[in-house]
């Protein structure tokens, strides 16, 4: 009788892969933290800070941020501050309400309408390459020395980025879309509100905001061309007098409404775009 061996395997346990056990690394920035476009302001006053306080700054030519703080409220308490900040969000005011509506209503028109990118377009760049503040003195000989042209220039300041950002969005909507809504028999109202309006929304953002620094870095030289109070015209008193801690004062108010207006533009986008899933968000 012969025997019979029988072999047991025992079973092979194969180790997963290494790459597959890894915990998978993400290539995304990471969580927002509050509040971080204040780190670099912060940085950079610490510099002025120490360098000041350790006398490598010249006080003449760069006062201390402390000197700047006191003429600030030296100026705030005798109403100076006050009256040219007031006169200045008015002129920036104005000319940005008139620079959004242009800037808006002709990008709609030249990008929903082929004859209106004809008319409309091409006219718009060519005011691009023209620099805007050399306009000054033309719109000078046409609207007068006065407020009117101060408005103008800022309007057109505005405009140009709303409009050129607004188009392209415009454009740069996918044709499916469009062949959607005619398959679905939507009206052109509807159209716009559902299709031309979510497709345009992020490149209008992205002009307001450089509209925004615009009406800003546009009323800094404006307000220094016969002008009797804003923030332009207090600085550029002061630099006849040699008062550089006037004119950083007036730079810091300027860039206070600047990061203060930018960020109100970025919350807004958020919260009106808070549909799409992108890396900032």
């Amino acid at each position: 009788m012969s025997a019979v061996t029988t072999t047991t395997t025992a079973p092979v346990v194969t180790e997963a892969p290494r790459a597959a056990r890894r915990k998978r690394r993400s290539l995304a920035p990471g969580r927002r933290l509050p509040a971080t476009r204040l780190i670099g302001p912060l940085v950079l006053l610490a510099l002025w800070a120490a360098a000041s306080a350790a006398g490598q700054l010249d006080p003449n030519a760069i006062p201390a941020p402390w000197t700047v703080v006191e003429t600030g409220a030296h100026l705030w308490t005798d109403g100076t501050l006050t009256t040219d900040v007031l006169t200045s969000l008015q002129r920036a005011a104005s000319g940005f309400a008139i620079g959004l509506t242009a800037g808006v209503v002709l990008a709609l028109v030249s990008g929903l309408s082929r004859t209106g990118e004809a008319l409309i377009d091409g006219t718009v760049n060519l005011n691009r390459a023209i620099p805007t503040l050399g306009l000054i003195p033309l719109f000078i000989l046409w609207l007068g020395i006065g407020e009117t042209f101060k408005i103008a220039i800022i309007a057109i300041v505005v405009y140009i980025p709303i409009y050129l950002n607004t188009h392209a969005a415009l454009s740069g909507i996918d044709s499916r879309f469009v062949e959607l809504a005619e398959v679905q028999g939507l009206s052109r109202l509807r159209f716009v509100r559902q299709i031309v309006v979510p497709g345009a929304l992020p490149g209008f953002f992205v002009g307001l905001r450089l509209g925004v620094t615009g009406s800003w870095l546009g009323l800094v030289v404006l307000e220094q061309i016969n002008a009797t109070s804003g923030l332009g015209y207090m600085m550029f008193q002061a630099q006849n007098y040699g008062q550089s801690d006037v004119i950083l004062v007036g730079l810091v108010v300027y860039g206070i409404f600047g990061l203060a207006s930018d960020s109100a533009v970025r919350l807004i986008e958020r919260r009106v775009l808070s549909w799409r899933r992108t890396l900032s968000s």
